[in-house]
């Protein structure tokens, strides 16, 4: 919705990750997005934009867009950075499938990788506020935010433990070029497992997924490997020979093509815990 701009300039984007995505300037060009879309088969989108100074992304004048777009039998994600209760309400009513928003649990973090001037506490208010509205809410965590050190990500985890979630949606830092990190290293499989282990002991009934944001080559292979033994429910586009793994170690892989935030919604929910879930179409380096 807002193009490649981004008022923010995290210094792990730098708005980068906007610029493959469509373009919808106004609700008309959204709707005119999903008439396309459609036309092609597409059964879903997710909605995202650059962030205001303040932290928010401009969704209030496309909620009516989203909710037709909703009428038209699209499943919808919006990415949502900070929220206030006017928002929340119209997510709600929108009828959103899924919000999607990043916590973090370091305020220094906060300041120095977002340059934003909010606090933790203000993520977890955005967090109340989509759950306490009845928005079904995956929040994410960045493994390695901080410049590749692990810093707030279990405080991140206590936060969104005191909320009714959806699900929880696990990435790892992935250096883009031409940002402030573009050579920093991310965190060790090793470093990020032990993140993977205390997210499921602390949430044993959530479905917690590996998202598609994570470094690709060894290090993804290892991450993947470690995801499986940790117990997570699902892994975006996971690397070569994973699904192997999982039937080696007595799961049973199924597949969707949906957001990884969504698959637990409707048709991949399963009672049973020897079920795991791949988002994507299982290639070793794909990006979603």
């Amino acid at each position: 919705m807002t193009g490649s701009s981004c008022r923010l300039k995290c210094d792990h984007c730098r708005a980068r990750i906007l610029e493959s995505m469509y373009e919808a300037g106004s609700p008309a060009e959204l709707l005119e997005i999903g008439d396309r879309l459609q036309a092609r088969g597409g059964r879903g989108l997710l909605i995202s934009g650059g962030s205001l100074a303040d932290g928010t992304v401009p969704l209030h004048d496309f909620l009516e867009a989203i909710a037709e777009l909703k009428n038209r039998g699209f499943s919808i994600a919006v990415h949502t950075g900070l929220v206030d209760e006017r928002l929340a309400r119209g997510l709600a009513v929108a009828g959103i499938d899924i919000a999607m928003i990043d916590i973090i649990g370091d305020d220094g973090t906060i300041r120095d990788v977002y340059h934003l001037d909010a606090t933790a506490a203000d993520f977890e208010n955005s967090l109340r506020l989509l759950c306490e509205s009845g928005v079904k809410t995956a929040p994410h965590v960045v493994i390695g935010l901080n410049f590749g050190k692990i810093k707030g990500e279990a405080a991140a985890l206590d936060m969104i433990s005191r909320h009714a979630v959806a699900s929880l949606v696990l990435v790892v830092l992935t250096s883009q070029p031409g940002t402030p990190m573009q050579d920093i290293a991310p965190p060790s499989p090793e470093e990020v497992g032990e993140l993977f282990l205390k997210a499921r002991l602390q949430f044993p009934e959530l479905p917690i997924l590996l998202g598609c944001a994570r470094p690709y080559g060894e290090h993804k292979l290892r991450t993947d490997a470690l995801a499986l033994k940790s117990g997570l429910n699902g892994i975006a586009y996971p690397a070569e020979g994973i699904v192997e793994l999982a039937s080696d170690l007595g799961l049973e892989p199924g597949f969707s093509e949906q957001c990884c935030a969504l698959i637990y919604q409707e048709d991949m929910k399963d009672d049973s815990d020897e079920k795991m879930a791949s988002a994507g179409h299982g290639s070793a380096d794909g990006d979603g």
